[in-house]
Order: structure tokens, then sequence, then C-alpha cells
């Protein structure tokens, strides 16, 4: 299944006050990041603060850090609950930023999703047993830009999700 909502930026839609002296807008919008870590619950918080700490440059309002943070945390989550249930393996965290747009993948090579479109539905968790609430999909999308679910069962899942950071009237269509 695949839920998309297109990120568009114009140049000059970046706060002014983003830009340093001698910086020039692509210097500000073109990063990337990769990490790989054992599926471990403890490692929640290194993924959820690399890239945080990855998007500070864009000046990022509370509120961008607070979703981020969030989608980022249950992505890998749901790569340590669901994808890895039963062993242990590695997580794969990948971030970019292009033109003030911050693209996160997230991808495992566990058990994968037999039925997306099911995983994707509020409240719907696999594991009940470990009291979760089937809430994961449902935060990433709400907190989160764009939402991309890829995943082949038996062979794992990549969660790629996106959003505008550090944008004045990001929302240009109520104007």
């Amino acid at each position: 299944m695949v839920m998309e909502q297109e990120c568009q930026v114009e140049e000059g839609q970046l706060q002014e006050s983003q830009l340093q002296e001698g910086e020039t807008y692509d210097d500000m919008t073109e990063n990337q990041m990769e990490m790989s870590f054992l599926s471990k619950s403890s490692n929640e918080a290194l993924a959820r603060m690399a890239v945080a700490a990855f998007i500070t440059p864009l000046n990022p309002t509370i509120e961008d850090l607070i979703d981020v943070k969030t989608a980022v945390t249950e992505a890998v989550t749901n790569a340590i609950i669901h994808g890895y249930s039963e062993t242990e393996g590695t997580v794969y965290l990948n971030a970019w930023i292009e033109q003030g747009i911050l693209s996160v993948e997230v991808i495992d090579e566990g058990v994968g999703i037999e039925d997306i479109d099911k995983a994707m539905e509020p409240l719907y968790t696999s594991k009940p047993e470990l009291e979760r609430s089937g809430m994961g999909f449902s935060f990433m999308s709400a907190f989160m830009d764009e939402l991309v679910v890829e995943s082949t069962f038996g062979a794992g899942t990549r969660i790629r999700m996106r959003k505008i950071i550090g944008i004045v009237n990001r929302n240009t269509e109520n104007d």
C-alpha cells in the first residue's frame, strides 16, 4: 500500500534565519546520513536522536522535532518488534534533505508484512500479547507529510517518510 502526499518547496521558502552568512540555499538543503544498528529496543532512542540532530540545520520548530522523532521511533519500533520478533537483525536508517524536505527510510530484513492494508488500519496489531496499541502507522501518517510502506512477506519492510521542515506557510492551499 502506498500513501503519498507531494512535498514541494520553492527556493526562498526557507526561513531567512536558517541561512548563515555566506551560505547558499543549496548548502542548507542538501545532506544525507546512513546508519545501521541491531534490532534492540535501546536503539530506538539512538535513531530518534540521530534524525533530530540531523535536521537541526533547517531550524525546525518544536512541533517538527516532535513529529519527526515520533514517526522515526514508530518506524524503528515496528522493525524491532514486528520485523525481528523472533531473532536479532539489523535495522537500516537513511535520511536525506533536499530543498528543505526531510526524507527518512527505515528498513529491516525481517519477516515482512503479510497484509499491508490490514497493518495500516488504526488499532490493528499483530502482537496483541505485547499490549501494542496498533497506532504506529497512523502516527507516522499523521506526523509526516508522506508515508510509503513497501514489504515482502518473509523478506522485510521499507518505510519511507517525508516532511517539509522549517518552512513558512507550509499549507499554501489555504492562502
